[in-house]
């Protein structure tokens, strides 16, 4: 880390993470449960994991200690992308260790899972950890996204846990991340091996959680980080009064991001991927909506609004699936040939030939940089459709729409877009004091699971919209939430992604308010995350988890129960 500190770095250093009691306690117990099993698939998920199926939920409470006291030697590795507050997860497990005893030790794998396969770790300090806590980013020991499947990959970390002697290792990672966690649990014990794993729920996007666990980490954070900048932008528009912003979201599988920061900001406009997927609504469809509401507003006399649209739309327009699948099947058979043609105009010409009469029309439509991309295909053999620009596409084609209305005399909109896409700047921010909480809490109850001799387990801490005093901390076997899905051709065990729930409470409320949203002005303005100060301001969850647990008015958006 630089040896130069901002102000509000030095200030965070200073912060005490707030527990869950029975974490605050020198007396920390963890109870078991009955055996659980998964939703579906348990016969092949129980024979793919015969020593690690069937745990039992584990609950972290105040009473006389069955934990061991040590000394022992802790990992900890940080995998795939970053989300705030990963170092204070790191915090809270050093911390619960030296609180239990001042000889545990504990050390970090550098670059991600790879660090693990490689043997490459260092000590974790005083000195080290002081120099992170309540600091954004995964710098501390840094991330990767290696994954340990592999037979050789497996043996070097059993090689590598036995040469250092280590009770047990924490990953903390997203859904896959905690799959291949419980992977290396069940080898590890298969193998009389004495390290235990267990998982922490890392993602900013927000579809890491089920019954047991009420939020992935990051989250809070990244939302209010992307909620700020699109509340300034609604400032911005409404003092140019002459553009029209499309903000693209991270958010490839779910468009919790988007939903949130259209619940904290209230845009113009939301797209919500699993909404659009569900009504099988087609891209045309999708610009006209816009453009209706571009055309309303203007009838309005205003020419400007604002657009929120998760960067994995396209792969949930109906149309734009089935000529995706067409064009693999394509280039899996003339892909070289469709290579050599010249022209992008010649390729576009073969294709229609070959495309059904609807997916030529859909591909004819897109800008030529898109049809570009979707002539490319990735290391999987799959059409790269991320790496289209959603905000880019939609305004194209809106551009189109309006143009072609004017020519006809429908309006006299003017449209003049502006594209945006935040993405990386939410990963890396100073955590909220939700996230801080949060993952210190997770990370200190980590450290539990492993002084309790327990593998394959995530930790989860619950009742996230109480009082700290009132958090629940504990761990749900992996297994629990595994389900079998094709990946790569094959059914593989997965932790299943939670989408929005078009019945659950955060759509709801968003539903039920985005025709007015879309004509009138009704944006808010959440302002930087703020860490010093009121509860109600700086303390808060997401709109999302609020309105998940029944704790905001209709009429409030904000996640305080305000009117």
């Amino acid at each position: 880390m630089s040896a130069d500190k901002s102000c509000l770095q030095k200030a965070r250093v200073a912060y005490q993470p707030k527990l869950p009691k029975a974490l605050r306690e020198g007396n920390i117990r963890v109870e078991l449960g009955a055996p659980t099993e998964p939703a579906t698939d348990k016969t092949d998920i129980k024979k793919l994991f015969p020593h690690t199926y069937g745990q039992p939920l584990a609950k972290i409470i105040e009473g006389e200690s069955n934990l061991n006291s040590g000394p022992m030697k802790v990992g900890v590795v940080l995998s795939g992308g970053q989300a705030p507050g990963g170092h204070n997860v790191i915090a809270g497990v050093y911390d619960a260790l030296k609180a239990a005893n001042k000889d545990n030790r504990l050390f970090g794998f550098l670059k991600g899972p790879g660090g693990c396969i490689k043997g490459k770790y260092k000590e974790l300090t005083n000195e080290i950890i002081d120099n992170y806590r309540n600091t954004g980013g995964f710098d501390m020991i840094m991330s990767g996204r290696d994954k340990i499947e592999k037979p050789e990959d497996l043996a070097a970390c059993l090689a590598n846990f036995a040469e250092m002697d280590l009770d047990g290792l924490v990953i903390i990672g997203g859904d896959d991340s905690n799959t291949n966690a419980a992977m290396l649990a069940e080898y590890l014990r298969a193998q009389n091996s004495k390290t235990r794993v267990i998982g922490v729920p890392k993602t900013i996007d927000g579809d890491m959680k089920n019954e047991m666990i009420e939020a992935s980490f990051g989250f809070d954070t990244a939302t209010k980080t992307y909620s700020e900048l699109i509340g300034n932008i609604c400032r911005d528009a409404t003092s140019a009064v002459k553009y029209w912003h499309f903000v693209r979201l991270m958010g490839r599988a779910a468009s919790h991001v988007a939903l949130e920061c259209a619940l904290q900001t209230h845009p113009n406009i939301c797209l919500v991927s699993e909404e659009i997927e569900e009504k099988g609504t087609t891209l045309d469809e999708i610009v006209s909506y816009i453009a209706d509401v571009v055309v309303k507003r203007a009838a309005a006399g205003k020419n400007y609004g604002i657009l929120v649209v998760p960067e994995g739309l396209p792969e949930f327009i109906s149309d734009i699936k089935a000529m995706i699948d067409e064009l693999s099947n394509i280039l899996g058979k003339d892909e070289k040939y469709i290579r050599e043609l010249g022209e992008h105009s010649e390729k576009a010409q073969y294709l229609s030939g070959q495309l059904s009469d609807h997916s030529a029309r859909v591909y004819a439509s897109l800008p030529e940089d898109a049809q570009e991309v979707l002539l490319k295909r990735d290391s999987h053999g799959n059409v790269p459709l991320s790496q289209v620009e959603t905000e880019r596409l939609l305004i194209d084609l809106v551009h189109d729409k309006i143009r072609s209305m004017k020519s006809k005399g429908k309006t006299e909109a003017k449209f003049s877009p502006l594209g945006h896409f935040f993405g990386y700047e939410g990963r890396c921010a100073f955590p909220s004091n939700f996230d801080a909480d949060y993952c210190y809490s997770l990370g200190y109850a980590a450290a539990q699971l492993v002084r309790a001799d327990l593998t394959g387990y995530t930790v989860n801490v619950q009742n996230l919209t109480k009082s700290s005093d009132e958090w629940l901390a504990g761990g749900t076997p992996v297994t629990m939430m595994l389900n079998m899905e094709m990946r790569k051709g094959k059914p593989t065990p997965v932790i299943k992604k939670a989408l929005v729930e078009l019945d659950g409470e955060p759509f709801k409320h968003f539903a039920a308010n985005r025709e007015e949203w879309a004509i009138n002005d009704c944006y808010v303005f959440p302002g930087p995350i703020q860490y010093f100060g009121p509860s109600e301001v700086c303390d808060q969850p997401t709109c999302t988890l609020a309105l998940e647990k029944g704790l905001v008015k209709k009429d409030c958006c904000c996640g305080c129960g305000c009117k």
